[in-house]
């Protein structure tokens, strides 16, 4: 036989079941979990925007408790009152600083507990006093703050109009100046090394080609140091006498310095002559029977009247045991027409040539 089930009796005991559930589950959210409690006072000196009965309590961002109530302070139309229902292990002190957060996209508003300096309880702790303003949401605070910066405004429009005007004339000021202020940056940016750096143009020195052949060979093995010069020759850029800027050679150089440049090109001079008795320099031999020491004196371009490429050399013959065979100034200057890295190029190679040419007969005689 069938027994049939109460179904009022289960159905009630069902929804009774669910009750208790959600009701200890309610409980145990709005109290923060078992445990003895302590129950505290907070005064908030303002308003406290949307803080509900139950509300979360936290201390340093932990979650210890829940507010118990809620209430307007009878002496004062200002203040609010609210009671605090926290675990009792929570350190709260009597400098235990009081505030409001909100929490969420929503913003929903919780009490902050913040420890202090207080590590034990020195008795009762007295109402605690919430942070000036601790009330206040962010939009409020925004609004207060525009309400101030729209007060300053109001306050100082006079000043304000005559600043604005001034960057009107000045910005005009600008505009009039433009090509002015062009050259200024671009001089700055050249003299301090920014910007893009300019293309240089680099001219060599050309050697005496043509010389015929060699009737006397250089006897004995010649070797052609580095030829020695004051500190202002030590330079790939050209020198004017007097001493000038002239449009072109600020980014023209010679190949290399000119004492190293002289050396090349007069060893180069010599293979033109004799390349099978040529000499050498210094580092590529041990101890040569003769050296060519030069010193330069001059290697410049004077623009006293008609431009001229000035070069200047004095030379000495020396044996191994460094007497002095022989020794003469070589000095040659060509003339040309405009102040131009290539005329003066052209000038200087003509003078450089015939000062090779006679170097060579002089050295190849004195060797004899």
């Amino acid at each position: 036989m069938e027994t049939r089930a109460p179904f009022v009796v289960v159905g009630a005991f069902v929804l009774a079941a669910i009750a208790a559930v959600f009701g200890f589950v309610y409980w145990l959210h709005n109290t923060g979990g078992l445990g003895p409690r302590a129950t505290y006072h907070v005064q908030f000196d303002g308003s406290v925007p949307g803080l509900l009965v139950g509300a979360a309590v936290l201390f340093n961002g932990i979650r210890v408790g829940e507010v118990t109530d809620l209430g307007l302070a009878p002496d004062s139309p200002r203040r609010v009152n609210a009671t605090i229902s926290v675990a009792s292990t929570t350190p709260v002190r009597s400098d235990t600083k009081v505030g409001l957060e909100f929490q969420g996209l929503t913003g929903v508003p919780v009490i902050a507990l913040e420890g202090g300096m207080q590590l034990t309880n020195s008795g009762e702790v007295p109402t605690l006093i919430a942070d000036p303003g601790a009330g206040q949401s962010m939009t409020q605070a925004a609004r207060d703050a525009l309400r101030r910066v729209d007060s300053v405004l109001s306050e100082n429009s006079g000043p304000l109009k005559d600043t604005i005007g001034n960057f009107k004339v000045f910005s005009e000021g600008l505009a009039r100046n433009t090509g002015k202020l062009d050259g200024i940056v671009a001089g700055i940016e050249k003299m301090t090394g920014g910007g893009t750096p300019a293309q240089k143009t680099t001219f060599d020195l050309r050697a005496p080609q043509n010389l015929g052949p060699a009737s006397k060979t250089i006897k004995g093995q010649l070797a052609i140091p580095e030829p020695t010069a004051v500190a202002m020759l030590e330079t790939q850029r050209f020198l004017f006498s007097p001493a000038k800027d002239y449009p072109g050679f600020a980014d023209a150089l010679w190949a290399d310095s000119i004492p190293k440049l002289l050396q090349a090109r007069l060893i180069e001079s010599f293979e033109n002559y004799d390349i099978a008795h040529a000499p050498l320099r210094t580092t590529d031999i041990g101890q040569a029977d003769f050296q060519l020491v030069i010193d330069v004196r001059r290697f410049r371009i004077a623009t006293d009247s008609a431009p001229m490429a000035e070069i200047g050399m004095s030379a000495r013959i020396v044996d191994k045991n460094g007497k002095v065979i022989a020794s003469r100034l070589f000095e040659d200057a060509e003339r040309f027409d405009k102040v131009e890295p290539q005329a003066a190029v052209a000038a200087f190679n003509d003078a450089f040539g015939r000062i090779g040419k006679d170097m060579i007969g002089w050295t190849v005689q004195a060797l004899q």
